[in-house]
């Protein structure tokens, strides 16, 4: 990828669908899900979620998320994806905060995800993430693999990050 092409962000579209099942395809260890999923993120959570598109039109980049509907101060954000072709370039980062800024004039404060305890990549992603937001993080066991997975996948630690203020983290 050119890296001087320069990338803009918007809500996905359902006809992104397909392409954001492929770009998951790429990136693991993310989980893939059926396409039909990748439909409803970019339907149904566009407004919770973001594509990153280059200027030649090419996805490079997917956060879907939702507003758990128990609390709607809170952004779970459900994964992740930078094309790695794309990567280097603090896209996740930068798709997160354009995202956290989307939501916070709609009461979101928190922020949250899981993470499985070998993905270093996405601690460290969201680590340098909740750090500019200045806010308090929090971390447990979510689904454990013995409990939740069978022993089939591991344990997933959810990441709660906030309250944050938004004004002070694009400040910064």
């Amino acid at each position: 990828m050119d890296t001087h092409k320069k990338i803009h962000f918007r809500r996905p579209r359902a006809q992104d669908g397909a392409e954001v099942f492929r770009l998951i395809e790429r990136c693991p260890p993310l989980d893939t899900n059926s396409m039909y999923c990748n439909l409803l993120q970019c339907g149904d959570f566009a407004d919770t979620s973001i594509a990153a598109v280059d200027d030649g039109g090419r996805l490079v980049g997917f956060i879907s998320g939702y507003r758990p509907p128990e609390r709607q101060d809170t952004l779970f954000v459900w994964q992740v994806a930078v094309d790695p072709a794309a990567r280097g370039q603090r896209l996740g980062n930068r798709m997160l905060m354009a995202l956290a800024d989307r939501l916070a004039d709609e009461g979101v404060h928190f922020i949250e995800t899981t993470i499985t305890p070998d993905n270093q990549a996405s601690q460290s992603m969201f680590a340098r993430f909740f750090s500019a937001l200045g806010a308090p993080v929090e971390e447990r066991v979510l689904f454990a693999r013995h409990e939740h997975f069978d022993g089939a996948h591991d344990d997933e630690v959810l990441y709660r990050a906030g309250p944050f203020n938004l004004a002070v983290a694009l400040a910064s």
